[in-house]
């Protein structure tokens, strides 16, 4: 058998937009993927492999796995004829076991090839504001670990040279030793004086930041409940923190944001939400799902051309309807000359994502507005509504009154999910969201099927909703659900710019 290849990917150390290019290809062409406890579990979303979460020291989904477990597994694997993706925090080689499991790779004789990541200390200092070598500053930086090797006899840290050190110094992984490491230093003569931070997750929303003098950082930390993983950096560079840090002056910096979209629809949802410095947290009340039975779609595909317009009130809508014209042989010249509605902006980008433009779209995103709109246009016309499951019924009754022909096509289910997962439910039990966005009356409907009652008593404070639309707020306050905030524009980036302007 052929054998596979192996490649020894860096992550960066924490937000996924830190990954490189190479990375990402990796990812994309992987069988197998190996992934460390610290890397960002979103990166999978690169990836159809088969992953496999690893961990030397804690491992809440799986056991702890020896790092010769970890290399005989990579070996396996491509002895299998398999591409393995060894993903790894940060960079493999700058305090990581990546050299290792080189060297495993090349004594089994299994090719591999090494894709450098964006090291801790480079990302997680500009996140906050500090740049190492400022020319003001620091001509040298060193990077030291704070975690030894524990069978080691002795350390191999020279205390003395590094406080001597013309330069920035930066601890890796040395938050339970900063007592020591602080005292070390200044025993052998750096400065009690010296600005000093300690950054915790670092890259991420839960980034967290102590700024103190050497003398007191280890205090400092303790204080703010800080833990790993984490770097320190001491040296006059710290400095610049208050006049350049950027990353926790985002606007929804460490707010913590339910999204109760379908899983599969999430994504530009969560990318804007990182992008506003929030961290998103999954929690679909909804699944969207084919039709059980495809025969009456198909039957109407086939008589397209008999219809003068085709209505359409969801993103779900215009790609189930465009997929299954697809998977059934054809593509969107059987829509020519029909014309077409959208509800909204979503729902026109839909239809440009097949390369179609729609002929009406509404001022207001909903469908009183899209039936107001259209009304005039459908007297003695065929409309086709292509809908979910379930919906509101404003937008066949308004149009038969205005003396269309219009004919109901499900095309997708919209069901509601049976449970909440148990870490979502705990942490809302717990008061530890922000925000959750409501984005349609159903969603809000589940949403409130789905809370315990220790859940529902957290509601407004100190978790707060914010809703899509007025008919979302009613079917909110129906179900028992208080709504803080209500989006003017009534799309999901209409609920983040609501909260941002609440928060």
């Amino acid at each position: 058998m052929r054998l596979g290849k192996v490649y020894l990917v860096g992550a960066g150390p924490g937000d996924t937009g830190l990954i490189t290019l190479k990375g990402v290809e990796c990812l994309g062409r992987a069988d197998l993927v190996l992934y460390d406890g610290l890397v960002n579990p979103l990166l999978l979303g690169h990836t159809q492999a088969a992953a496999v979460r690893t961990s030397r020291t804690s491992a809440p989904e799986g056991r702890v796995l020896a790092q010769h477990e970890i290399n005989e597994q990579l070996i396996a694997a491509a002895r299998a004829g398999k591409t393995v993706v060894r993903l790894k925090g940060g960079d493999p080689f700058i305090f990581g076991r990546g050299a290792e499991e080189a060297a495993a790779l090349a004594a089994a004789g299994i090719p591999f090839e090494v894709v450098p990541g964006v090291t801790a200390a480079v990302a997680t200092s500009a996140y906050a504001g500090i740049s190492l070598t400022h020319r003001d500053c620091a001509s040298a930086v060193a990077f030291v670990t704070g975690h030894e090797d524990p069978q080691k006899p002795e350390s191999l840290l020279d205390y003395r040279a590094l406080a001597a050190f013309p330069g920035t110094l930066v601890f890796y992984m040395g938050l339970h030793r900063l007592p020591e490491i602080s005292q070390a230093l200044i025993r052998e003569g750096k400065p009690a004086d010296t600005p000093a931070a300690v950054i915790c997750r670092g890259t991420t929303p839960a980034q967290r930041t102590v700024v103190a003098p050497l003398g007191g950082l280890a205090a400092a930390a303790e204080k703010a409940r800080l833990h790993a993983p984490s770097l320190t950096i001491i040296g006059e560079c710290v400095r610049q923190r208050e006049t350049i840090g950027w990353f926790e002056q985002k606007p929804l910096f460490g707010r913590r944001v339910g999204v109760t979209r379908p899983a599969g629809q999430s994504a530009a949802v969560i990318a804007r939400l990182f992008d506003l410095g929030a961290q998103p947290v999954l929690m679909p009340t909804i699944e969207i799902l084919p039709p059980t039975d495809w025969h009456e779609v198909d039957r109407t595909l086939e008589r397209l051309a008999t219809f003068d317009w085709i209505a359409f009130t969801s993103v779900n809508g215009v790609r189930s309807l465009m997929g299954r014209l697809w998977e059934t042989g054809s593509d969107g010249r059987r829509l020519g000359g029909i014309k077409l509605a959208a509800i909204g902006e979503g729902t026109s980008q839909a239809l440009a994502e097949f390369h179609l433009r729609a002929d009406l779209v509404p001022s207001s995103f909903r469908a009183e507005a899209l039936a107001e709109a259209l009304k005039p246009h459908v007297a003695g016309r065929h409309v086709l509504w292509a809908r979910a499951s379930r919906c509101r019924e404003i937008l066949p009754i308004e149009l038969r009154s205005a003396g269309a022909t219009l004919e109901e096509l499900v095309v997708y289910r919209n069901e509601d999910v049976d449970q909440l997962d148990v870490p979502t439910l705990a942490a809302i039990e717990g008061g530890e969201l922000d925000w959750i966005g409501l984005s349609s009356p159903s969603i809000a409907r589940s949403l409130a099927r789905l809370l315990s009652p220790a859940a529902k008593a957290r509601l407004g404070d100190p978790i707060r909703l914010a809703s899509i639309s007025p008919i979302t707020t009613a079917a909110a306050h129906e179900a028992g659900l208080p709504i803080a905030v209500e989006a003017t524009r009534h799309t999901w980036n209409g609920i983040l710019d609501a909260i941002i302007e609440n928060s």
